[in-house]
């Protein structure tokens, strides 16, 4: 009878799942697939040199004993082995394991509960609590505001969650600054997957808890179980990968199993501070990596955005806001999501505390604090005074919509002010001048700075307030 590789390594893998656990087998056998059956020979494909590497550690034996028993003494076993340098042109290298003439007492010596490693599931030496995918539920895409600050990253991100390994987007690496939703969007990713298939193991850890858990499976001798638990994982999310600069062994750690859940079609979800191109401390070889799949950022939302999101906040905790509050507390806070629902937990403590009900002079106390913090202390309530003041003008006029020459004069010229002493946004400006949008500070801005260039008499006016203004700020 004429024997094909198929039915070959079939009958191979029969005796191999008597011999080890299930989730090793799923893990390392799985995967493989026979490729051909020439003189004895039988060739099988791996996902990469790690794959390789790992089974000839722990698993040689087991595969000189299956061989043998399919192929008798003279058998062979090849690995087809697609290498990863980066390219997908390059062809699979092949290497040989020399197993000829083995003795029927090697064989039958094999103890398969001393040779191979088990499963991290049923190892002692594996936290147990780990073994979740330590995601919190309340992320997800559904209280995820879209804007324009996201749009591509969210875009990508329900791509992916969609369609795991399977897109483009492999690897997806999300960067951006504090607070500004890195962490929410790649967890609603994880949430989406795990929900619509719990087949799927998916694993959200920041690179710190990774690097520790190295660490400790190195002190206690454990990196193999260490190594095959994260080789079983199907969607892996890791947070903040920046804290993987100069930690060499880690990173080579990382780069293993990035290579091969990504040849395995598993997907990888990175964050970071900055783009790939920025990162310090970083291999080669692993930045190269990071750039294969999709690179997104995200920005400080714009003031719709904040809008947005401070009313879904309050709605999800069931308080209603006036639409006022929620334009002065957007038009405020333009740093970042974070401190954005900082002040919305500080109003509504106040609100419970002070038994208030929300209005715009409870939303000005809360954020006092905070107003104070990033700004200097030329305000925007001191360079209107101030101007209102020097023009004889009122304060409401400078927020009204008259059209007055000396009131207009004035309203542009606290408005050039404003943009020289603040941290404010344009958009901010023109809303603390009677709702004005950002064209018309630009506007204002250019008049008064052509007036200076023009007018004497007018420059001369523009530099006795600035002089007050910077006694202030100094």
């Amino acid at each position: 009878m004429i024997k094909d590789c198929t039915t070959v390594w079939s009958n191979c893998l029969q005796v191999i799942k008597d011999n080890i656990g299930d989730q090793s087998f799923k893990t390392w056998f799985e995967p493989i697939k026979p490729i051909s059956l020439r003189d004895g020979v039988l060739t099988i494909q791996v996902p990469s040199q790690f794959f390789y590497e790992w089974l000839e550690e722990h698993y040689v034996q087991l595969l000189k004993k299956v061989i043998y028993q399919e192929l008798g003494a003279d058998g062979r076993l090849e690995y087809s082995i697609i290498v990863d340098r980066g390219n997908e042109s390059n062809k699979p290298q092949t290497v040989n394991i020399p197993t000829k003439k083995i003795p029927a007492a090697v064989v039958n010596s094999y103890r398969p509960e001393q040779n191979f490693i088990k499963s991290p599931f049923e190892s002692k030496t594996i936290d147990r609590n780990f073994l979740n995918s330590q995601l919190n539920s309340a992320y997800t895409f559904e209280n995820y505001i879209e804007g324009d600050c996201n749009r591509l990253a969210r875009s990508a991100g329900y791509a992916v969650a969609n369609k795991p390994g399977t897109t483009s987007f492999n690897p997806l690496m999300v960067y951006g600054g504090v607070g500004l939703g890195k962490t929410h969007l790649v967890q609603a990713i994880g949430n989406h997957i795990k929900n619509s298939n719990p087949d799927k193991f998916v694993l959200y850890v920041s690179s710190e808890k990774f690097v520790n858990q190295f660490i400790e499976s190195v002190k206690t001798n454990n990196v193999q179980d260490f190594a095959n638990f994260y080789l079983l994982v199907d969607i892996l999310i890791i947070d903040d990968v920046q804290f993987l600069s100069g930690k060499d062994k880690t990173q080579e750690m990382f780069f293993h199993i990035f290579n091969h859940l990504h040849q395995s079609g598993k997907q990888i979800v990175m964050t970071s501070d900055c783009p790939p191109r920025d990162l310090k401390g970083l291999e080669e070889r692993l930045l190269s990596r990071f750039k294969w799949g999709l690179t997104a950022d995200l920005q400080s939302p714009d003031f719709e955005t904040r809008m947005a999101i401070i009313q879904k906040k309050m709605q999800g905790d069931g308080i209603d806001i006036p639409d006022n509050v929620v334009e002065y507390l957007a038009y405020s806070v333009d740093t970042n999501v974070r401190e954005l629902e900082g002040v919305l937990i500080s109003l509504i403590a106040q609100s419970s505390l002070n038994r208030k009900e929300i209005d715009l002079e409870l939303a000005k106390q809360a954020l006092k604090h905070i107003i104070e913090d990033v700004e200097t202390e030329v305000n925007l309530d001191f360079i209107q005074k101030t101007v209102a003041e020097y023009f004889q003008v009122s304060l409401d006029s400078l927020k009204a919509k008259t059209r007055k020459k000396e009131i207009v004069t004035a309203r542009q010229v606290a408005m050039y002010f404003a943009k020289e002493f603040t941290s404010h946004s344009l958009k901010s400006i023109g809303y603390h001048f009677g709702g004005r949008d950002h064209s018309t500070v630009i506007h204002s801005v250019q008049t008064v700075s052509d007036l200076i260039d023009t007018d004497k008499k007018f420059k001369a006016s523009i530099q006795e307030l600035q002089k007050k203004f910077k006694s202030k700020a100094g």
